[in-house]
């Protein structure tokens, strides 16, 4: 964890004083910026792994309350922000610019608000420096004095590309407390789900049956399954999908996305948080369906055989891996009784497909486009250009196998999401 604590700005007497040489002499003998809150803090926690990381940034103004904020910082190698939540961020070259949103930009004199970033990198690059506030110096940094007007700014604190303004007012009071469908700083959402297409807390479900931006669907039957809201366990905030998936061909049950989703193009990223309580059986299943317009509307489904998490298309039923026991040894099982992130890509121009589980690449759900023995041969034994449509989320049961899940923070956009 990178925590730097800045020492305190100059006080009003200092200025004045200053202020009061400048008008005795009539020569400017120090160029100072305007001073920064008392203890104005910046404290960036990064997680890393190869390729790849998110950091916490807990922003605190200090003795001085703000009413907005623009928080900035450099990097010293190659990292790439490509996601925030609870700010807007943007990069140009190293510098890296985050606003607040429209309710958490006011903190009050003592308080602190929290944002998070997703990236990436080639290289590790170090710790973040040049911190700011409002475009003033934090966590040490203090003004550099110079006599005269410096002809270029010092080393020490580059300013980004476009300033940040200094103090951009709220388009909107903010509320006192944020959006319902934002979850709680110690459970943020993942990285890029505010610029998602689909980005789903189920928080604004009201009753017991899920409606609005969700409809209940039973494809092919309906019988025993049934999809409820549930408040009792859920991965963040105070709502859930609950499904009661029962055993048998008949028990077929799906909440359905109304959302259109035609404008997340041929390259489509989801991210699914879920949990469930059974192993995976023998007898394939189905959790998650996506009806491709290309292949005569049958469905792409995400679930399980052999124990195994798979993907199968409804069309021809061929597997992703192959079910033989070298291929099904190149997948994993859906962990029970936690909550796990799924995430996929389908690129429908390529005809290519990728699974992450926990962040983690999994070898026998990826079809690159290269057939290979186990894992994608029978997938290419036709040309796979898929044009998804929807999503849904639910329970089928092809034979044996019963079971009970729970969905939650669903997100879908046309770059990878993150967990």
């Amino acid at each position: 964890m990178t925590i730097l604590r800045a020492r305190p700005a100059p006080t009003l007497a200092v200025v004045a004083a200053l202020a009061a040489a400048v008008t005795a002499t009539g020569t400017a003998l120090l160029v100072v910026p305007a001073a920064a809150a008392q203890g104005c803090r910046v404290d960036y926690t990064p997680n890393q792994w190869p390729g790849g990381f998110t950091a916490t940034i807990k922003v605190t103004p200090g003795d001085s309350a703000v009413s907005s904020w623009t928080v900035t910082w450099r990097y010293a190698g190659d990292e790439r922000v490509t996601n925030g939540w609870n700010a807007t961020v943007s990069q140009s070259g190293s510098t890296v610019t985050a606003r607040n949103m429209s309710y958490n930009g006011s903190i009050p004199a003592g308080g602190s608000a929290e944002f998070g970033v997703q990236g990436t990198y080639g290289t590790s690059g170090g710790t973040p420096t040049g911190f700011s506030l409002n475009g003033v110096p934090c966590n040490g940094t203090g003004p550099t004095p110079t006599t005269g007007v410096p002809t270029t700014p010092p080393p020490t604190t580059p300013p980004p590309t476009t300033p940040p303004p200094t103090t951009p007012p709220p388009t909107t009071p903010p509320p006192t407390t944020p959006p319902p469908t934002t979850p709680p700083p110690t459970t943020p959402p993942p990285a890029g789900c505010a610029g998602a297409v689909l980005c789903d807390g189920f928080e604004n479900q009201t009753g017991a049956t899920p409606s609005g931006d969700w409809t209940v669907v039973n494809p092919d039957c309906s019988g025993a399954g049934t999809a409820t809201i549930d408040t009792a366990t859920t991965h963040s905030g105070s709502r859930a999908v609950r499904i009661n998936g029962a055993a048998g061909y008949c028990n077929h049950v799906f909440i359905r996305s109304t959302k259109n989703l035609s404008s997340v193009g041929s390259v489509r990223y989801g991210r699914i948080w879920v949990r469930h309580t059974t192993a995976q059986p023998t007898d394939h299943t189905t959790m998650m369906a996506m009806a491709d317009a290309a292949d005569g509307n049958r469905d792409l489904r995400m679930g399980g055989q052999n124990g195994a998490l798979q993907w199968n298309r409804a069309s021809d039923d061929a597997t992703l891996p192959e079910q033989s026991p070298a291929g099904v040894a190149q997948s994993v099982p859906l962990p029970t009784n936690r909550w796990a992130c799924l995430e996929f890509m389908v690129d429908g121009s390529a005809g290519q497909l990728r699974t992450w589980l926990d962040g983690t690449a999994i070898a026998g759900l990826t079809a690159d486009g290269v057939p290979t023995h186990d894992i994608d041969g029978q997938w290419y034994n036709r040309t796979w250009r898929p044009q998804l449509t929807d999503l849904k989320l639910g329970w089928e049961s092809y034979g044996n196998g019963a079971d009970t899940l729970w969905y939650d923070d669903v997100a879908v956009g046309s770059s990878r999401i993150g967990c």
